[in-house]
């Protein structure tokens, strides 16, 4: 993404959005609350500050509506998509995308993951 010479220099050089939506408990895709989103983006924000990595902004966000994979978690300007079910898996999205400007190839979401109900 090229910037010309009038843009401001961004506040974050990433923003993580992490799902922590609810839906009801019988609802057929589940939700990224139910599956420890919650718990799981406290400690994405606090390994990311343990790591030093500055510029970077861990939010929670609303339903990003892949909740049969969650939880969900889109990082910007990139729009890369995760599922980070574990705090191993937190730890690799750091690690090796936000450190290391890499990609976890085994948690990506792609396009082509269909949605299990509708």
């Amino acid at each position: 993404m090229s910037r010309s010479s009038d843009d401001q220099e961004l506040l974050f050089r990433q923003h993580v959005f992490f799902c922590v939506n609810q839906r009801a408990s019988d609802h057929p895709r589940g939700c990224c609350l139910a599956k420890g989103s919650l718990e799981l983006r406290e400690y994405m924000k606090a390994r990311a500050k343990e790591m030093g990595l500055k510029r970077t902004r861990i939010n929670s966000s609303g339903c990003l509506d892949r909740c049969e994979l969650g939880p969900s978690v889109v990082i910007y300007p990139e729009g890369v998509w995760y599922r980070c079910r574990t705090k191993e898996d937190v730890d690799q999205v750091l690690e090796t995308h936000i450190r290391d400007g890499g990609r976890v190839e085994h948690l990506l979401m792609t396009p082509e993951m269909a949605k299990t109900a509708t």
